[in-house]
């Protein structure tokens, strides 16, 4: 029966919906193209003098304006290589995601605003800034640039509506500190507390395979006991007091308290806070921690009190300046004629193969850049920064064979501890001519371990199994995981350790002149706090970073130097174009998962998980063999 081609049927619905749908679609990607191709042309426009040789405009400083230092995110040894297209993006889209925030990026724009006619003052709004457990030394570094900041005469005032422990180290340092009269301060102490699984583990029915040397090389405890052992218990006990003596002493001193007040305020927070009336901000007033209580509007009515008005910029309570539009207007300093003094950085867990700056220490990556020093007719001596818990064994040897290879080509290498230099990062610290480090770096952590699990009795428990043939003694490793441990092989892993340890005692003692023995007595991965690492010899000055470069300039016996950072730079075209669509479609608000991680108490949760993830991530030695302080609190 023949069927009137014009008559609608089911079908030829179904095929004209279809092609409408796909007729929207291919619009609204036409659209959408268009917009992102109009925005990167804007952008592109915008940035093009900077990228290709112009100079972007200096920051306009009200004279007697304040410096605003309001970090929003981690403190850390080193950012990233900066993005100028991803900035673009971010303030085009007005993005304020917490970031890493460089420590000598801050020290950099404290001391020029020492110099600079137009700073009258700093104000330290720190309510956004957090630091990592072990990253005492970095606040200690700030404090003390800040306190060359008031001895030049000029005044610091820190507002919070609150302040963490770690915070307020930093605001003891001005002249006034304001607090919301609805906040509190708390001192928490250090503390170091993990969390132990080998009930958990026998439950399930997961096996661990552990391989290690040193009596007090506990990273490895949380799979072996449900505590923490006596000597590791007494290792951190010993640095953490250490690490809160330290801390009470630069408040009191910064404050004017007498001695033993901090610690008063944190061992007696019950007994404070019920005489004055359970008001935690008045409390704080009292003792003499905080000099004034407001709300926000009272505070920012203060500063304008003192710094007046900014007649050019309506929306700013005050004139000032950010601590970032600040930093982006300093004239980079230029590499001059004198010779150079390279500093090589190693910041972050040091992990085997090539890593990016300011996410990991790269054995490779590294490695390359001491080569790359060593082969500059310019550069006469090198500061190793270290800010690391270690990692892989094996890329900690790569970069120590570098370390001698610039010590063979006569260039001095001075090593410079910022707040941890633990396991792989002494390991790469011991060849140097001189190691400098803070008295509240952590280092030492001389011990090495292998580790990992098998699911064979989990398995067995659902019945899975394992079973094949091979040809040789090891052969059935091809079966491991689900399957058990090969036997001959943990007697394998087991002497590859403590050749491990015994290669690691050797390396140390080469390096500072010891012997192994004496390596070994203070080895057994044991922690050791900056001063005491000093009087055991692990450890040859206390300075900072200014002052090991100091000491590479006086071994090179040079006069005049110029301080160069052995860094990878973004060339214009990978600044422009790179990652493009990526970061658009990101700070655009499509990239859901990104936009986790800073929302609800649940997706923080979700996101502590994906740490974890990546923090397994991390265990890359190709020999599964590790010289790393878990116990650092890295």
């Amino acid at each position: 029966m023949a069927t009137d081609q014009n008559t609608p049927t089911v079908w030829g619905f179904i095929k004209g919906f279809g092609k409408f749908l796909i007729g929207l679609t291919l619009v609204l990607q036409g659209v959408i193209g268009l917009f992102v191709l109009i925005m990167f042309v804007s952008i592109a426009a915008g940035l093009s003098n900077g990228l290709f040789g112009g100079k972007s405009d200096t920051a306009e400083v009200p004279q007697d304006a304040a410096l605003l230092i309001n970090p929003n995110g981690v403190l850390v040894e080193q950012v990233a290589v900066a993005d100028p297209f991803e900035q673009a993006l971010q303030e085009a889209f007005g993005a304020q995601e917490p970031s890493p925030i460089g420590v000598h990026d801050l020290v950099r724009g404290i001391r020029a605003a020492t110099e600079d006619d137009r700073i009258k003052g700093i104000v330290l709004d720190l309510g956004r800034l957090s630091v990592s457990g072990s990253g005492a030394s970095k606040l200690h570094y700030l404090s003390a640039e800040l306190d060359k900041f008031k001895a030049s005469g000029k005044k610091i005032y820190a507002v919070g509506d609150y302040y963490s422990q770690d915070q307020y180290i930093l605001a003891a340092r001005a002249d006034e500190i304001h607090m919301h009269d609805m906040g509190n301060l708390f001192f928490l102490g250090y503390g170091r507390y993990r969390t132990y699984y080998k009930s958990l583990l026998e439950k399930l029915k997961i096996t661990t395979h552990v391989f290690r040397v040193g009596t007090f090389k506990s990273a490895v405890e949380p799979f072996l006991r449900d505590d923490m052992s006596p000597e590791a218990k007494d290792a951190n006990a010993a640095y953490l007091s250490t690490l809160w003596r330290d801390y009470g002493a630069s408040i009191e001193k910064a404050r004017g308290l007498e001695s033993g007040a901090v610690t008063n305020f944190a061992d007696n927070p019950v007994e404070i806070l019920r005489s004055a009336g359970g008001d935690a901000a008045k409390a704080a007033l009292e003792l003499g921690l905080v000099d004034k209580l407001g709300s926000r509007k009272e505070q920012l009515e203060a500063l304008k009190e003192i710094f007046g008005a900014d007649e050019k910029d309506e929306d700013k309570p005050y004139k000032r300046v950010d601590y970032s539009t600040y930093l982006a207007s300093l004239e980079e300093e230029e590499d001059g004629d004198a010779p150079n003094i390279a500093v090589v950085t190693a910041a972050g867990v040091i992990v085997d193969g090539k890593a990016p700056v300011g996410e990991a220490a790269g054995g490779d990556t590294i490695a390359g850049y001491l080569k790359k020093a060593r082969e500059d007719d310019d550069v006469k001596a090198v500061v190793l920064r270290v800010d690391s818990p270690g990692g892989s064994a094996f890329a900690s040897e790569i970069i120590r064979d570098q370390v001698l290879a610039l010590k063979e080509a006569g260039k001095p290498v001075v090593v410079s501890m910022g707040s941890l230099a633990a396991s792989g990062g002494y390991w790469i610290s011991a060849p140097a001519d001189e190691i400098w480090a803070m008295p509240t770096t952590i280092t030492g952590s001389i011990g090495i371990f292998g580790l990992f699990n098998t699911l064979e009795n989990a398995a067995a428990h659902w019945g899975v199994y394992v079973d094949g043939v091979g040809t040789n003694t090891l052969s059935s490793l091809y079966g491991t995981g689900i399957g058990a441990l090969n036997e001959p092989f943990s007697d394998v892993m087991q002497q590859i350790v403590e050749k491990g340890y015994m290669d690691f005692l050797e390396v140390v003692a080469d390096g500072r002149d010891m012997t192994t023995e004496n390596v070994d007595k203070i080895g057994q991965g044991r922690v050791w706090i900056g001063e005491t690492a000093k009087d055991l010899g692990l450890v040859d000055k206390i300075g900072t970073l200014d002052d090991a470069v100091a000491a590479a300039a006086r071994l090179a016996e040079l006069e005049e130097y110029d301080q160069v950072d052995m860094i990878e730079t973004l060339s214009p075209f990978e600044a422009l174009f790179g990652d493009m669509a990526a970061r658009t479609v990101s700070l655009m608000g499509l990239d859901k998962a990104q936009a986790s991680k800073h929302g609800s108490t649940v997706s923080k949760i979700i996101n502590g998980v994906d740490e974890q993830v990546s923090f397994w991530d991390s265990f890359n030695d190709p020999n599964a063999i590790y010289v790393r302080c878990l116990e650092c609190g890295e």
